[in-house]
């Protein structure tokens, strides 16, 4: 008889199916999981410390970068704590506009999980028809903020700046003929709410093709049914928020339960899953891409019907605009002190939570009455789902273990911090 021993399997630091680097220790019998331990820290860039060193406007472009696939609903949660403590309220249309950018954010965070998911279990088109997609909603974050990814758009008491009126165009080049150009600037002839428009309406048969290569294909329903089923139960237990606990089939959406900014105002149904495996977690998230885009439609109307302010007119706390710090002392003066020194917010503490496309993304701010936090705590949502590898994965298979790390949809920046 062949002699059969456990071994202890070293899976990563690098391997394809984090997105980041996670190190997991697996006791195998054969190939069957015993324990998975998962080793973290490797990524750790001390934002949290780093945000107490400086200034409370100097740190929203730190939250772009802990989960650097949901970038502005980072700097949401930031950006809300620092107002709640100051008092402020910013204007109706900076809500809609950050409610929109936060759908946007969705959208492309589920849109690169459902690419990289599929990429894990073997599906290789479904990447390619995502990142198209993507595309179109990077080029919305490069044209209201100058950049396509860590955007620092947020800012206490609105957002940085209204929505441009034309969209940026492509330009023919020795890549691409003029019959080409015309027909990728289509769609971009408006203003840049015309180009979300049109994206918002054309965007849910985008989600039927990624459904038709994969919601009825034997193998992804092989590699994904009844693989890391969570009961309601546990999900709870385990701290789980987002579409790991609402494919477990709770109900609970921080837009719903505690709504922030115009979320009580908007239509939108929160999916539930039913058995709690990887298969309903990806059902969730495809759902949640529909009801994005309907989130967005709505905020397109509103905000095509009603101009007005974006950010508050207080320049001890936001900046005056370029002209007025050319052509006036004073509002240079505010300009300088409030990049060089910030402002000073009340002592105090307060937590601000939002529904991140991961779960629920919290910031937990204390301040002395200084010009920077006395204490930042991030509550990151994929720092609870990694904890329950062990749970998840016992009694898999190997091959399991990248479907579960897959449905999970982590980013290891906001986990090691």
């Amino acid at each position: 008889m062949p002699e059969i021993r456990n071994m202890t399997l070293n899976f990563g630091p690098q391997h394809p199916a984090a997105h980041g680097v996670l190190r997991l220790i697996l006791e195998m019998d054969g190939e069957v999981i015993e324990r998975a331990d998962p080793h973290i820290g490797l990524l750790h860039r001390a934002t949290e410390k780093l945000a107490e060193s400086k200034p409370f406007n100097q740190s929203i472009g730190y939250m772009d970068r802990l989960d650097y696939v949901s970038m502005m609903c980072n700097e949401h949660a930031y950006v809300m704590a620092i107002e709640r403590l100051l008092g402020i309220t910013p204007p109706v249309r900076a809500q809609y506009i950050r409610v929109m950018f936060d759908e946007i954010t969705r959208v492309l965070n589920h849109l690169m999980w459902l690419g990289a998911h599929g990429l894990d279990i073997g599906a290789m088109t479904v990447f390619l028809y995502c990142f198209r997609e993507r595309e179109d909603l990077m080029d919305c974050y490069e044209a209201v903020s100058g950049t396509r990814m860590h955007a620092t758009y947020y800012r206490p008491g609105g957002v940085y700046r209204d929505l441009p009126e034309r969209m940026p165009q492509y330009e023919a080049s020795k890549f691409r003929s003029a019959a080409e150009v015309k027909d990728l600037n289509a769609n971009r002839q408006g203003s840049m709410l015309d180009f979300i428009e049109d994206f918002a309406n054309r965007f849910p048969a985008c989600v039927d093709e990624y459904e038709t290569l994969l919601t009825d294909n034997r193998i992804w329903k092989q590699r994904t049914v009844d693989i890391g089923i969570v009961t309601p139960e546990r999900a709870l237990a385990l701290g789980f928020t987002g579409p790991m606990l609402r494919g477990s089939g709770i109900a609970w959406d921080m837009r719903k339960k505690q709504p922030y900014e115009v979320y009580a105002d908007l239509d939108f149904d929160i999916p539930v899953g039913t058995n709690g495996d990887c298969y309903d977690r990806y059902l969730v998230r495809i759902e949640e891409m529909r009801q994005s885009a309907h989130i967005i439609a709505q905020c397109v109307k509103w905000l095509k019907a009603n101009p007005g302010p974006v950010i508050i007119d207080d320049h001890k706390l936001t900046p005056p605009t370029r002209g007025e710090m050319k052509g006036d002392m004073e509002s240079l003066i505010h300009h300088f002190k409030l990049f060089t020194e910030g402002y000073c917010v009340p002592a105090g503490e307060v937590y601000a939570a939002v529904e991140h496309p991961k779960g629920e993304f919290g910031i937990w701010l204390v301040s002395d009455g200084a010009n920077k936090p006395y204490r930042l705590k991030a509550r990151a949502p994929g720092f609870a789902h990694l904890s329950a590898m062990n749970e998840l994965a016992t009694g898999h298979m190997l091959a399991d273990v990248v479907a579960i790390i897959g449905t999970m949809d982590i980013v290891f920046g906001e986990i090691d911090r």
